[in-house]
């Protein structure tokens, strides 16, 4: 039997989901600056104090959103290095790079609240932080493995740029040498700058090939990183 603490529980993930569910409709039609909880609350037919027991402010509801979003993500780049268990690190490098992309093409409106113009007035909490890793932590695992059991090519870095290349290697990837801390950043940004330009369609005209373009970059990028293929 289904107790009345349990029921109050399942109502609440329910009201929950479709508050998110409708945050997200409206950031898909008018963008996460004009996210209001007032007019969250009139589509869902709540009156406006209700809704604040769920989320006190419009900053909360984002948060929510944001960790929703990079933890779906996370997700995806972690089911994609799982499933090509199978292959060398520089093909799982691959592999998890274009799950990125085909979450961040399904999801357009959620990959633009996390990785497009910042939200005005709105500071993530350190809440975000944990789930904003997640992909990360996926490809330094796969760097991690290689430099493990067959070694990374490196390319060294110039000695102005050694004592940041150790505080790098140090605080984000330990363990690894400080010239695979620099090449992991830089891939990091290319990852991204190159999922951004064509969900935000600044491949227009230039690409269109698209998906085997993005194969061949984001091998480029293992490349960069020092991880090797067959």
């Amino acid at each position: 039997m289904t107790t009345p603490q349990g029921a109050r529980a399942r109502a609440r993930m329910e009201v929950t989901a479709a508050i998110k569910d409708e945050a997200r409709r409206q950031l898909a039609a008018e963008g996460a600056a004009k996210l209001s909880l007032r007019a969250v609350a009139r589509e869902l037919g709540m009156v406006s104090s209700a809704l604040y027991r769920y989320f006190p402010s419009r900053d909360d509801l984002l948060t929510a959103l944001i960790i929703d979003a990079y933890d779906s993500l996370g997700e995806a780049a972690e089911a994609a290095r799982a499933a090509a268990h199978d292959v060398v690190p520089a093909q799982r490098w691959v592999a998890v790079c274009e799950a990125v992309r085909r979450w961040a093409l399904a999801h357009p409106h959620e990959y633009a609240l996390i990785y497009g113009s910042p939200v005005p007035g709105y500071s993530a909490p350190e809440a975000t932080i944990p789930p904003a890793a997640r992909v990360a932590l996926v490809l330094i695992g796969i760097l991690r493995e290689a430099f493990e059991r067959r070694g990374l090519a490196r390319t060294p870095v110039p000695a102005e740029l050694a004592p940041e290349a150790r505080r790098m290697a140090e605080e984000l990837v330990p363990g690894l040498p400080p010239e695979v801390a620099v090449a992991m950043a830089a891939a990091w940004a290319q990852l991204f700058g190159l999922v951004g330009f064509e969900v935000f369609g600044q491949f227009k005209g230039v690409v269109e090939d698209r998906e085997r373009f993005f194969r061949h970059a984001a091998a480029q990028l293992a490349h960069g990183v020092g991880l090797v293929f067959p």
